[in-house]
């Protein structure tokens, strides 16, 4: 028989069930633990809501579950004489379902996370200056066979050449004050673990399980916000939605966020919108993925959603990837740039004859002038050092 410690998935929710469930109520629960009633009423109602999704909620007479590989979309129950005594439990596995219940739990996952303590920097950077890294679709776990390929490819080799570059361009880069790191989607080569993309259903070659690619991923992540808090006083994080990672992208800005919420030198920008925009001084970025927005509507879609932030810059530039070569294109009022991987070819890819080069940027922009320099390593480079 079900209960609703079932469905608990971190501490803070364990220590609030309990509670509710020997006081009789929020109130008596959050004044035994000293903690707000908010606090403690959300926390229940997590684990209430992702128990309901299951099919139990002893309240409403569910106590017959779905399982785990399903959410409940409706019950019908028959009474008789006041009891329940015929239950019938319709299933799915809708999508929308699938996320909401995932992301409920990755944020209480990381109610558990560790934060980090404030990291100090000794450097003395130029407040005129911005340092942008753009991540051109990194594709953790991506797996190619080099037989096949011409060049293996698996998770440790992709984590490995992501913190790599970083780590050189960052020593390369001035000494700006701020930073922008931009992952233009699809950081994980797979979104869960049937292994395909979820709008087309192509499958994919994949270098392990999901969960040790999300937790390699993550760690990833870290070494390159580390690496630029080496130089930078502040570090700004945008992890734009893909194609390949429409859910995980987002866990991994939950993830970061909770983590960094006690470092005042990082901002993750967590807001689940296909678009994102940084402002300084005279120079307006946008990104996106480049999957499902022309290149050529994105100026237009800039001055709508920013339209002050237009109206007083100069200087406006679009960073986008899915395409995984150099492309810069000047329209009316805006740039738009798509940038390169680091990640190898799969089967899919040399099978089509896509043969771009692969590499990574570091743009800086000035405050008034907009950008004024680049850098970029290769992967001949990393390999050689």
């Amino acid at each position: 028989m079900s209960d609703y410690h079932d469905y608990v998935v971190s501490d803070v929710e364990r220590i609030a069930l309990s509670a509710w469930l020997e006081h009789g109520s929020i109130k008596k629960a959050a004044k035994a633990l000293g903690k707000s009633k908010t606090a403690v009423q959300e926390a229940v109602k997590r684990v209430k809501d992702r128990a309901s999704l299951q099919g139990y909620a002893p309240d409403k007479d569910m106590i017959h579950t779905a399982p785990d590989t399903h959410f409940v979309k409706g019950t019908s129950t028959l009474y008789k004489e006041g009891e329940a005594v015929l239950q019938w439990v319709k299933t799915s596995q809708k999508a929308e379902d699938q996320y909401k219940a995932m992301r409920e739990a990755v944020e209480s996952l990381a109610d558990d996370l560790p934060r980090i303590k404030p990291i100090e920097s000794n450097a003395s950077p130029a407040d005129d200056l911005l340092a942008v890294y753009p991540m051109g679709d990194p594709h953790l776990g991506l797996l190619c066979w080099g037989e096949e390929t011409g060049d293996n490819h698996n998770l440790e080799i992709g984590v490995n050449d992501l913190c790599n570059a970083v780590h050189r361009l960052v020593n390369t880069a001035p000494s700006c004050k701020q930073a922008l790191i931009i992952n233009t989607g699809d950081y994980f080569h797979s979104d869960t673990m049937d292994n395909m993309t979820r709008r087309s259903g192509h499958h994919l070659d994949v270098d392990g399980r999901w969960m040790k690619i999300m937790r390699a991923g993550i760690k990833a992540m870290r070494q390159c916000i580390e690496s630029a808090l080496e130089k930078h006083d502040h570090v700004t994080v945008i992890n734009v939605i893909g194609n390949h990672d429409d859910h995980s992208s987002m866990f991994l800005s939950v993830c970061l966020a909770n983590v960094y919420e006690n470092e005042p030198r990082v901002t993750i920008n967590d807001a689940p919108t296909a678009t994102h925009y940084y402002r300084f001084g005279n120079n307006l970025i946008g990104t996106h993925h480049g999957n499902n927005i022309k290149a050529d509507k994105l100026p237009l879609v800039m001055a709508t959603e920013r339209a002050i932030d237009w109206g007083d810059t100069l200087y406006r530039v679009w960073y986008t990837g899915h395409v995984h070569h150099d492309s810069v294109k000047e329209y009316s009022g805006c740039t738009v740039e798509t940038v390169r991987t680091l990640a190898g070819k799969d089967a899919y890819a040399v099978s089509h004859g896509y043969s771009a080069h692969r590499d990574m940027k570091c743009v800086v922009h000035h405050r008034e002038h907009g950008e004024i320099e680049r850098h970029t390593v290769g992967i001949p480079m990393l390999r050689g050092a």
